[in-house]
């Protein structure tokens, strides 16, 4: 099993050093990751909702030492917010945020996250987007539920993820899904330990569906986090029987990964949303669309032999 291999190298920071060096790593990054700053990155905005496709957008970078870097992040989706502001693009483009970049593990670590997220979410709610807080590892979630509760008093239409493979999760699905609000489901992407998540793939696709059908038949906004051809045609299916008119809910899936999909669904009615993120913090996510998919690890080190 590569992934959860993988998944330890994310944190590594020797790895981080051998792996940025390599020089087969632009190339495939380049794939996952079109850009490094916010002007890289409009013309990829514009193509993508050029034919059809919304999106959500993710300023990589995770590890946060200090507040000020974490300012520094907020500061850099209130940049970003502006350039869709600029765009007209506020309904078709939203934004997600980890909340490790707004200082989550710092001391008053939740108190930090929650006072530099307010003002993106408000920016954002003021050109017509919102925007999505996704979900890292286990001992972390208690903090970005209570800040996502608390953020939907004033910002109603603020989302949150949900990673299939933990055991807690379809509880906080029947309890999300109560609310009103826009859930992501995904099957989750971090080195979680058997006493928490599932580990079987078949186990963790089982409770993929069982979730989904709790958002479905609940009063929020489900939105599939997936690529898996069958999780897909399933979503099709839970959504038709619970009843949903197309436009009651999405799908989501990371740039560079069956962008063909990406436009068969739109072009069939659905609301497809592109998970795009730049900067130059690329390493944690980098690895982690590694760990997801064997095929990519294969691009990868075909690339690497072939510039070497």
């Amino acid at each position: 099993m590569l992934g959860p291999v993988i998944l330890a190298a994310s944190r590594s920071d020797r790895m981080r050093r051998l792996i940025s060096a390599a020089p087969g790593t632009k190339q495939v990054v380049d794939r996952f990751i079109p850009g490094e700053t916010v002007g890289d990155i409009v013309p990829i905005i514009e193509d993508l909702t050029g034919r059809g496709l919304e999106l959500t957008m993710d300023v990589v970078g995770e590890d946060i030492t200090t507040p000020e870097q974490a300012a520094a992040a907020r500061d850099a989706y209130l940049e970003l917010v502006d350039r869709i502001k600029d765009l007209e693009l506020g309904p078709k483009v939203e934004m997600s945020v980890k909340l490790s970049m707004f200082g989550q593990a710092l001391e008053n670590g939740h108190e930090l996250a929650l006072k530099n997220v307010r003002p993106v979410v408000e920016a954002a709610a003021a050109i017509g987007t919102t925007v999505t807080l996704d979900a890292e590892d286990h001992t972390t979630l208690d903090s970005m539920f209570a800040i996502h509760e608390e953020l939907r008093k004033d910002f109603p239409q603020t989302g949150c993820v949900i990673q299939a493979y933990l055991f807690r999760t379809e509880a906080d699905a029947r309890r999300l899904a109560a609310s009103g609000s826009r859930v992501r489901l995904v099957k989750g992407a971090y080195k979680e330990p058997a006493e928490v998540a599932y580990q079987n793939k078949h186990e963790i696709d089982k409770a993929y569906v069982r979730i989904l059908r709790v958002l479905m038949e609940g009063d929020g906004y489900p939105m599939i986090g997936s690529h898996d051809p069958r999780l897909i045609s399933i979503g099709q299916e839970l959504a038709r029987n619970a009843g949903r008119k197309l436009d009651e809910y999405e799908f989501q899936m990371l740039y560079g990964i069956r962008s063909d999909e990406h436009l068969r669904l739109a072009a069939e009615g659905h609301r497809m949303r592109v998970y795009t993120a730049y900067g130059t913090d690329w390493y944690g996510y980098f690895m982690r669309r590694l760990a997801e998919k064997p095929a990519n690890l294969r691009f990868f080190l075909r690339s690497m032999v072939s510039k070497g």
